[in-house]
């Protein structure tokens, strides 16, 4: 058995090393992609001519790339356009208020999920991000409704399923 051991050892240590690479290959290829998109959004932009589409693509790059500042102007400007309609600009609505609930500002954030769902009731992601941000603001029932909303139009919702018996725990009477 002895014998064996150094080969189980390298054959070991080289499966490590493929994964590891091929975990650093994909982040590699997300990365150049990410700096594509902004390189050829950014000049496209600059003179501040663009469709609503873009400006949104933009603003999701830089909150891909955590840079919030620059993605909030950019959704702004998307809004503004007056191009989208429905759950497009819902999504727009949506990332804006992950943007500020990313930089802890809760009540911004509250504020744009609630126009999120005003373009588009249904969507179940603007109610599980409004239930999070109800959660860290400590408003467990605005948080258990919103889930219970998320739930009804999505019953296979593990995120909102979870959410919400967690907290219906901590508010139970024991």
């Amino acid at each position: 058995m002895k014998e064996n051991s150094p080969i189980v050892y390298i054959a070991v240590l080289v499966v490590i090393l493929i994964a590891a690479g091929v975990s650093v290959l994909k982040e590699v290829i997300k990365t150049r992609k990410l700096e594509g998109a902004l390189a050829r959004l950014t000049e496209k932009l600059k003179d501040g001519d663009g469709t609503a589409a873009e400006h949104y693509e933009l603003g999701s790059v830089y909150l891909d790339k955590k840079l919030f500042a620059q993605a909030i102007p950019q959704f702004q400007k998307a809004i503004k356009k007056r191009e989208l309609d429905g759950a497009d600009v819902a999504a727009v609505y949506n990332a804006l208020g992950y943007t500020y609930f990313a930089q802890e500002q809760y009540d911004l954030a509250v504020r744009h999920y609630k126009d999120a769902l005003k373009n588009y009731p249904d969507y179940v992601i603007a109610l599980n991000n409004l239930g999070h941000v109800y959660e860290k603001k400590n408003l467990t029932t605005k948080a258990i409704e919103a889930y219970n909303q998320s739930l009804a139009l999505e019953p296979t919702n593990e995120t909102a399923k979870l959410r919400s018996e967690s907290l219906k725990k901590r508010v139970a009477p024991v």
